[in-house]
């Protein structure tokens, strides 16, 4: 009978001379980041209650925080400027995403494959740039389209507003519309069209079976996909803050930055902890619900057998209209955006498309840009672009290995805490990092001001979708091979780096690639901890959008999608050869 490497250890031994000295390096690197994740958190949460400078040992602990910050009307305020722009961002979002994921997966729509590489793409790039354009296209004054009916209508008020909490929505859900589109397709993928076909003959008419059948059946994954797109919208940061902070319009990441980093006074610290505290328990309430959501996805699966596939719906004389409905999303998230935000770099001024402003044309902000700011904004996301992925990849798979594949007591809490950063919202995180970096770190290790706290909250930013990322694939490696290389007696090192390695390798490599993109287009993150030393080029694009210098900006903007081109080209290229050999 063969038996476990580690059973024929003396079960006397040390938990230290159980395992080899890989075992130990995993462990160690799973509960070092397992700390230093958890202490985010905590130091906000113990920074809420405490009253006084926060190094004062005289300080005192009370209520104080939370009583100013919820007595507070303007508070108030930019809490219910934020829930208005989450629902609508989940309401717009989904009103484009469903629609989208249910021709991809229930009809015989031509092009498919041309639609996910389309949404694919369009959720890598950057909201700030699309928050532009959508800015130039409806801002009440100088907007295109406004300047156009004022035109051609003879009025003086503008028909479109953008700078609102409603406007804002709009263009953070058709920035989120493909991950509603991801996570609902699947939904429509698996759905049994039974029940469908049944009331198809009973009579019924098409928008009565959606409403009554197709929807009912799809509702948890919907209703799973909002809870994740609502919590996104609830802390984002770019577009409220390129679209809403020169009309000092806050929602709940702008309102944290002016509280952290005002343009008078000290840093309101005590405010801040304690409204991010609320929002770790709101976050906290939603995660368990969409838990809960997962859990129960049981009581809805109707569909049985390997054989099963889905009956395709036959659009016929409908194909024409579907593709004008998928035109039209793409043309109001991302190309007329972008292609006005190339009309306001190559203008000195903005004004709307004539011929006039033709003979204007000009590349004086591109050569106006401070380009000693942009080249050291660019070589710092460039080392985060490259140690990003590899360190964040590295974890994940500390993580998985310790949680699937040891026996460790308690393993399963480490998977938790890999999970929180996708539970808590990103500009909550960020504020950790910020408070772990001044008063925890100060006087071990001096790193605010620095890359490596950006590295750091990247790292742990980007940790929860590694490490889903591994966990799949690592549970589809069964471990009699490492069983059989643990009795030839090869070390742990030795079975991930010749037995796992080579097997995850197109996992990692397509793993690597998102988490770079990302990287490279990260703002919400970065904006908390960035000092004159330390700033990537979101961040370069961003202080000069607050500077007044939009046209810089949106020339710095065009320069960092030009540079994301070949990288993107990549991702789809990796992508697209992946898929075609798991159909393979």
């Amino acid at each position: 009978m063969i038996m476990d490497a580690t059973a024929q250890r003396p079960k006397g031994l040390s938990f230290l001379q159980r395992y080899d000295p890989s075992t130990l390096l995993i462990f160690f690197i799973v509960f070092s980041l397992s700390l230093i994740i958890l202490a985010f958190p905590i130091i906000i949460f113990w920074l809420s209650f405490r009253i006084g400078r926060p190094i004062d040992p005289s300080a005192t602990y009370s209520f104080a925080h939370y009583i100013k910050v919820f007595s507070d009307p303007y508070a108030f305020k930019v809490l219910l400027n934020t829930l208005g722009f989450a629902f609508t961002t989940l309401i717009v979002s989904l009103s484009f995403g469903l629609p989208c994921a249910w021709l991809v997966e229930r009809t015989t729509l031509p092009g498919k494959s041309i639609l996910y590489t389309l949404m694919t793409i369009g959720l890598l790039l950057p909201g700030f740039a699309t928050a532009m354009g959508w800015l130039f296209l409806m801002h009440p004054r100088i907007g295109v389209i406004n300047a156009m009916m004022k035109s051609l209508l003879g009025i003086d008020v503008p028909l479109f507003n953008i700078t609102s909490i409603i406007g804002m929505g709009w263009v953070e859900g058709l920035s989120l519309t493909p991950v509603a589109f991801i996570m609902t397709a699947a939904v429509f993928r698996s759905m049994d069209v039974s029940l469908e076909e049944s009331a198809q003959m009973s009579g019924a008419k098409f928008s009565t079976i959606v409403r009554r059948i197709t929807l009912p059946l799809a509702w948890p994954g919907i209703l799973a996909a909002g809870i994740y797109i609502f919590t996104i919208g609830f802390a984002t940061f770019d577009v409220p803050a390129i679209i809403g902070w020169s009309n000092r319009i806050f929602t709940f990441s702008t309102y944290l930055v002016t509280q952290l980093s005002p343009d008078d006074g000290l840093p309101q610290y005590g405010p801040a902890t304690a409204l991010s505290t609320f929002v770790i328990f709101m976050a906290g309430g939603l995660s368990l619900w969409y838990g809960r959501l997962q859990n129960q996805a049981h009581r809805y699966q109707i569909v049985t057998g390997k054989g099963y596939r889905p009956r395709l719906i036959e659009l016929g004389r409908a194909t024409p209209l579907a593709w004008l409905f998928l035109i039209s999303y793409f043309l109001l998230s991302k190309l007329i955006p972008l292609l006005i935000v190339i009309w306001a770099s190559v203008l000195p001024y903005f004004q709307p498309p004539s011929l006039e402003a033709l003979s204007l044309l000009t590349l004086k902000h591109f050569n106006s840009l401070p380009w000693g700011l942009v080249l050291e904004g660019l070589k710092n996301t460039t080392i985060l672009v490259f140690l990003t992925p590899s360190i964040t990849l590295i974890c994940a798979i500390a993580f998985s290995w310790l949680v699937l594949r040891s026996k460790i007591p308690g393993r399963g809490f480490f998977d938790f805490v890999a999970f929180l950063p996708h539970a808590i919202p990103n500009i909550v995180f960020g504020i950790g990092v910020l408070l772990f970096a001044l008063f925890v770190m100060r006087g071990i290790a001096p790193i605010f001001g620095t890359i490596w706290i950006l590295l750091l909250i990247f790292v742990v930013g980007r940790l929860s979708y590694a490490t889903r990322m591994t966990n799949g694939t690592m549970m589809q490696i069964h471990k009699d091979l490492e069983e059989s290389a643990q009795m030839s007696g090869a070390a742990t090192g030795t079975i991930l780096t010749r037995i796992i390695g080579p097997l995850l390798r197109p996992t990692l490599i397509y793993a690597w690639l998102w988490i770079a993109l990302i990287t490279f287009r990260e703002l919400t993150l970065a904006v908390l901890l960035t000092t004159r030393d330390n700033m990537t080029l979101p961040v370069v694009v961003w202080s000069l959008w607050v500077a007044s210098g939009f046209g810089q900006a949106a020339a710095l903007t065009l320069i960092l999608l030009v540079i994301m081109i070949p990288i993107v080209w990549l991702y789809w290229w990796v992508a697209r050869k992946m898929s075609l050999s798991q159909a393979g």
